[in-house]
């Protein structure tokens, strides 16, 4: 019978257990077990990124997740809803700094109607229609399916028609209910971000897929978490990431947790990368980890850099602000013995 790391070289899918069994392997032989996954699937040495912004259309959220630190209760008077003009200008600083797409993102609003959505997706694809819309994450797409009355598939076929044109994978976090309960008890359940991410590939939908890791679940639920996104993508092919990234717990209802390791970080990114055989791309997560932890990132899997995030606010009001120019990225890519490359939501190269 071949052991786990014959298993992994010959290409080999594994099972629970085996994925259970890499936590126990030394550091640096997870991440050449890694790497050897990555050049398997990305023969070359690049190493891609996308010039993008973080807009939060929102941060008035009625989820009341443990892990954030950003949102604001309704009529809290911090919470605000960006008007059009804003969104406007923040697009705009984003194209003229080379920008290809923008991430948007809100809370769970209780009064805005899905026609907000619809308007705020058309009015940006009439002023901006170059731009790929890479909005809505999982729960964001069931509130707006509870509020309005429409199924799932609805919603998305609504907002697909206003200008939708890929899905982030934020608010997965654990996908293991019992993790769910405990610091997002408002927010949709492990299943119902699972079919939110089913229906989107059913209607052509590209998406991402992102974990976030390091606060009250255990190694068998991050490995739950893995097999559940690939089993997801056997069915439909639609993932053309994966993200991880650790909890950041300063100014959180989670604070008294401690922050997770880079060697934690590292470990459960080579996991992924060696689990995930069906997913192409890994990114790595400088925004919190910081730009050297990233670059070493890269030895142990990771094959893609991130985005630019020109505008980031939910990370940093955990207290973690790293900022990278499009410069700098290319420069730490480049220095970690890579080519750098420009990229679209779907990876096709750019330059």
């Amino acid at each position: 019978m071949k052991n786990l790391e014959e298993k992994i070289l010959e290409g080999e899918r594994l099972n629970k257990s085996e994925a259970l069994e890499l936590f126990k392997l030394p550091l640096w032989k997870l991440g050449e077990l890694a790497q050897k996954v990555r050049f398997r699937l990305n023969p070359e040495r690049i190493v891609t990124y996308v010039v993008d912004r973080n807009i939060n259309y929102t941060n008035i959220c009625i989820s009341g997740c443990k892990f954030c630190a950003y949102y604001k209760t309704p009529g809290s008077p911090e919470g605000y809803v960006l008007s059009f003009e804003e969104l406007e200008k923040k697009i705009k600083e984003t194209v003229d700094l080379g920008g290809y797409q923008i991430l948007l993102q809100g809370g769970l609003h209780p009064e805005l109607p899905l026609e907000f959505y619809e308007s705020m997706l058309s009015f940006i694809k009439n002023n901006f229609p170059q731009i790929h819309v890479h909005a809505f994450s999982p729960p964001e797409i069931v509130h707006l399916s509870k509020i309005s009355g429409f199924s799932i598939r609805e919603v998305l076929e609504r907002l697909i028609k206003a200008g939708l044109n890929s899905i982030p994978g934020g608010g997965a976090e654990i996908l293991v209910d019992r993790v769910r309960k405990l610091i997002s008890p408002n927010k949709c359940s492990a299943e119902e971000w699972l079919k939110v991410m089913e229906t989107a590939h059913d209607l052509g939908l590209k998406t991402t897929a992102t974990m976030m890791f390091g606060h009250l679940e255990t190694k068998e639920e991050i490995v739950e978490h893995l097999f559940k996104i690939r089993d997801l993508q056997d069915k439909t092919k639609g993932f053309t990431a994966f993200i991880p990234w650790t909890f950041q717990p300063k100014n959180t209802a989670l604070n008294f947790i401690s922050k997770a390791k880079a060697a934690t970080y590292l470990r459960v990114l080579a996991i992924s990368r060696i689990v995930l055989d069906n997913i192409r791309n890994i990114q790595v997560s400088w925004v919190t980890q910081g730009p050297e932890v990233a670059q070493l990132a890269l030895e142990f899997g990771g094959n893609d850099f991130g985005s630019t995030m020109i505008e980031e606010n939910v990370v940093s009001a955990a207290g973690v602000s790293h900022r990278l120019s499009e410069k700098e990225i290319r420069s730490y890519i480049s220095s970690a013995g890579y080519l750098p490359k420009k990229r679209k939501m779907d990876y096709t190269l750019l330059e």
